[in-house]
């Protein structure tokens, strides 16, 4: 699979940083038509807000400069490509590729799945449409292997995605066939703070018991708290601490993470929304049943370090199990990365996308950039593009404060 074309660019003028960006696309792409590389055929566009009221015309404006490419994407409060964030400024990102025809289709509420049998798909979706979640699992329900990764748009205008067209609404995006080699991981950056419990009594987003105990308690046991007498000791913890949630049939924990492991991929952190004295019960931001398994956890920016570099090993040591070199648990930003497995890995990789939360990017990691930095520093200088999402896919979950990060290999 030859390498995927990227390009990006910032400036006030949609058509300028289209221009810009497009420059560099076809740059790359008189090298790929020397060495005999197909047709490109699959264009992934990323726009941050700024741009949204221009949508419908920069998509034609794309379809005009590279015919028979099929576009996907959306819009973002910020946008990435390898190594750098566009935050709350006018940008957008490309990434072109030639998949062969027959490997992918790409599908809206108005163009449905029928030519060929979908293994994965990228999503983007709406954060307004109702009855999101069962849609999103339905379509994971569509592929073979139940595998989906995207996002949601967030903006401060329209909350529109590309898909052969300019939606706004339900949601779009294309699917692969099992050809198409690609390997996602998903980092939530949060650190249980106590163990997994078993939710024993609830009613709808209100946990009653865990294990059999009230569960106000076990949250104050976990943070070390005695009481809520104290409200200038108890009040900084409660609001910093968030609620880990697992299906009953799901896996809760990762191993390998520091503190008792990290969240596994069908964990939804959740924000804790209220305390009941009364009751010695908690109140969190999702609908909670009995059998659910529960973890209260803390988020800060070493645990959103720490677990950013975690999933970026996982695929460096998946695609190249033997290259030399190693990451640190916590990079430091500027640092030099380890040249031999980065290069096997520049090798393997045909293209990346990165969907991260829009209350993450740099400010959260440290720095501008930061974010993507990190991951530039454990993939190499990959063709990356990617946005800042009002929610995160990955498999049939919906996902905040999260960072799915999916590589198309060239396997």
């Amino acid at each position: 699979m030859s390498p995927f074309l990227v390009g990006h660019a910032t400036h006030p003028d949609w058509r300028t940083a289209l221009a810009l960006a497009a420059a560099q696309v076809d740059g790359g792409l008189a090298q790929q038509e020397a060495s005999g590389a197909g047709p490109l055929s699959l264009g992934f566009v990323y726009i941050t807000d700024h741009y949204a009221a221009h949508a419908e015309t920069l998509l034609a404006d794309l379809r005009r400069r590279w015919p028979g490419v099929s576009w996907v994407g959306s819009v973002g409060l910020g946008v990435a490509a390898s190594g750098v964030e566009y935050f709350d400024e006018p940008a957008l990102v490309l990434m072109i590729s030639a998949l062969p025809p027959g490997r992918f289709e790409v599908f809206s509420g108005a163009r449905k799945l029928h030519r060929i049998d979908p293994y994965s798909a990228l999503v983007h979706a709406d954060p307004q449409t109702a009855d999101l979640a069962e849609l999103i699992q339905e379509m994971s329900d569509r592929t073979s292997s139940g595998y989906l990764f995207g996002g949601l748009s967030s903006s401060r205008q329209r909350h529109l995605h590309f898909a052969d067209g300019v939606w706004e609404g339900g949601l779009s995006g294309v699917a692969f066939t099992r050809d198409v080699a690609l390997v996602s991981r998903v980092t939530q950056g949060s650190q249980p703070v106590g163990p997994t419990r078993r939710i024993t009594a609830a009613e709808r987003h209100v946990v009653l018991e865990l294990d059999g105990k009230p569960a106000l308690p076990c949250l104050l046991a976990d943070l070390g708290l005695a009481s809520l007498d104290n409200p200038r000791e108890a009040l900084p913890r409660l609001r910093s601490t968030l609620v880990g949630l697992t299906d009953e049939h799901d896996t809760a924990l990762a191993l390998g993470g520091r503190d008792g492991g990290q969240f596994g991929v069908d964990t939804r952190v959740r924000h804790l929304i209220g305390l009941d004295p009364g009751r010695q019960a908690v109140a969190v931001a999702d609908k909670v049943e009995v059998g659910m398994r529960l973890a209260f956890c803390m988020r800060d920016v070493q645990a959103a370090r720490r677990d950013l570099v975690r999933v970026c090993s996982e695929i460096r040591e998946e695609l190249a199990p033997d290259a030399p070199g190693s990451l640190p648990d916590d990079p430091l930003p500027g640092a030099t990365p380890p040249a031999g497995r980065q290069g096997v890995l520049a090798r393997r990789i045909a293209g990346a996308l990165y969907v991260s939360c829009s209350g993450r990017g740099g400010p959260h990691f440290g720095g501008p950039s930061a974010e993507l930095k990190i991951v530039q520093h454990a993939l190499g200088d990959v063709p990356l593009v990617g946005f800042f999402a009002g929610g995160e896919i990955a498999r049939h979950h919906l996902y905040g404060y999260t960072g799915v990060l999916t590589v198309f290999t060239g396997a």
